[in-house]
């Protein structure tokens, strides 16, 4: 009894438990959303290390300005990275790989075989003419690019190699301005010439020479030494016996400043005047008191006056110390190589050597444009002289538009003066000869009459005696 009523009892418990749970049945839980499909990732675009070789002189007495063109080279380097360029659908990192040729033309040649061998891009340099112009046939046989921001030999450019560029002026140009402002600035009657027998220092006293000659000065005597030289006493003596008006030196500043201070002491009285390689700081440095009222030429325009120069100088400045003498030129010549691949969209030298020659690109010196030989168009030159222990600025010859105006008008009046010289001569000529004939004229006149008045008379005697 007891037993059948526990058993009722836990049925009907059982019962009311499945009734309350039937009647609380859960809803059914959605199902969980598919898990976003993630986007495919690109594969990373390839990357191209274009390599540009750099050479001058990093040891020797023209270190300094091997390293002013390093550092112009590395400036522009450091910025076209940052820029983070892509060049034919890959990023470009560019690296700058310098060499020293010690400014000696054999060592020159031996760098640049290493360039052409290490398969560089491009090459920026050499400094000197002397290495430059060697060099330069090892570039063109492997059809290497070589842009050069200071050799102006211009025999560099003149070999009918399409591998060489130059961003600035040459010897042709520097050396007739030059000659002109010794001539008529300088009141060089009487006019000495040294030079170092580098391509350079000859080469741009050889063009110095011409100019002096055509503007109707005399060269007294014409001097040699070389870019190792320290002491030029002998030269200097016997210059001084000629009792010129200026002394021109073709060479680089090592010698350039110590042959100022050493013609001071030997009281040689003569103007010192040098071109582009002597244009320095050193050279100031080295002459010490003997820089003071000296004159020296600079292809191009000064930093202030450059296109990008204040910037340039600015940044240069703050990341190198002073600018010594071709640092913007360099500079540009970097950037100009690069502009070249990036119109070519290619940074092989076989296909962006072409782009190189229609170059028309503002650099912080100038408007580079390139003639058919590879020289600057339309490269300005520069006067300087030392004023109280700076170089300061004189004057500029050509380049600029308004400068090359200017030239123009100068060239046209001087075409107009010799025009109307020689119409003159001719109106003088004219006269003369009319003047003559007029007198040969009435000289028959007065013959004639003088022959009429004889036949008259003669007729009058006739008649008279007849009669």
């Amino acid at each position: 009894m007891s037993y059948l009523r526990i058993s009722s009892m836990t049925l009907a418990v059982a019962a009311a438990i499945s009734l309350i749970g039937c009647g609380q049945k859960e809803e059914p839980k959605p199902a969980p959303a598919p898990a976003p499909v993630a986007a495919p990732v690109p594969p990373p675009k390839p990357e191209v290390t274009v390599r540009l070789g750099h050479v001058a002189p990093l040891t020797g007495p023209q270190a300094h300005l091997g390293k002013d063109n390093e550092n112009g080279a590395r400036m522009a380097i450091d910025e076209l990275n940052a820029q983070g360029l892509e060049i034919g659908g890959a990023k470009v990192k560019f690296d700058l790989v310098a060499e020293d040729d010690q400014a000696d033309p054999k060592q020159g040649t031996i760098v640049a075989q290493k360039l052409v061998d290490a398969k560089v891009n491009g090459v920026i340099g050499h400094l000197n003419s002397g290495t430059t112009i060697p060099a330069s046939k090892i570039y063109f046989d492997a059809g290497i690019p070589q842009i050069s921001g200071s050799a102006t030999n211009p025999k560099y450019t003149q070999q009918g190699f399409t591998t060489a560029f130059r961003v600035m002026a040459n010897d042709v140009q520097q050396g007739k301005v030059l000659g002109e402002f010794a001539a008529h600035q300088m009141g060089g009657k009487k006019i000495a010439i040294i030079d170092d027998r580098t391509a350079y220092g000859q080469g741009l006293a050889d063009e110095f020479e011409k100019a002096i000659l055509a503007a109707g000065g005399k060269i007294a005597t014409r001097e040699f030494t070389n870019d190792k030289a320290t002491d030029f006493a002998a030269i200097l003596t016997k210059i001084k016996s000629k009792k010129v008006d200026v002394v021109f030196y073709g060479g680089m500043d090592a010698q350039g400043g110590p042959m100022a201070k050493q013609m001071k002491s030997l009281g040689v009285k003569a103007k010192f005047l040098t071109g582009d390689g002597g244009c320095t700081p050193e050279f100031i440095k080295l002459a010490g008191e003997a820089s003071e009222g000296q004159f020296c030429s600079l292809p191009g325009v000064p930093l202030d006056q450059m296109p990008g120069g204040k910037a340039f100088g600015d940044a240069f400045t703050a990341k190198y110390g002073q600018i010594q003498l071709y640092a913007p030129y360099v500079y540009d010549a970097v950037m100009v190589m690069a502009d070249a691949m990036k119109r070519a969209n290619s940074v092989e030298s076989a296909k962006f050597l072409p782009e190189i020659g229609k170059t028309d690109y503002q650099g912080v010196s100038a408007k580079v444009q390139f003639d058919d030989k590879g020289d600057l168009k339309g490269g300005a030159i520069s006067m300087y002289q030392v004023k109280d222990g700076k170089w300061e600025y004189r004057e500029t010859i050509g380049g600029s538009p308004a400068e090359m105006v200017k030239e123009a008008v100068k060239d046209a009046a001087a075409a107009v003066k010799d025009a109307a010289v020689a119409t003159g001569e001719a109106a003088k000529d004219a006269v003369k000869g009319a003047a003559m004939e007029g007198a040969k004229a009435a000289a028959d006149v007065a013959k004639g009459a003088a022959d009429a008045t004889k036949s008259a008379a003669e007729a009058t005697k006739a008649a008279v005696e007849k009669k």
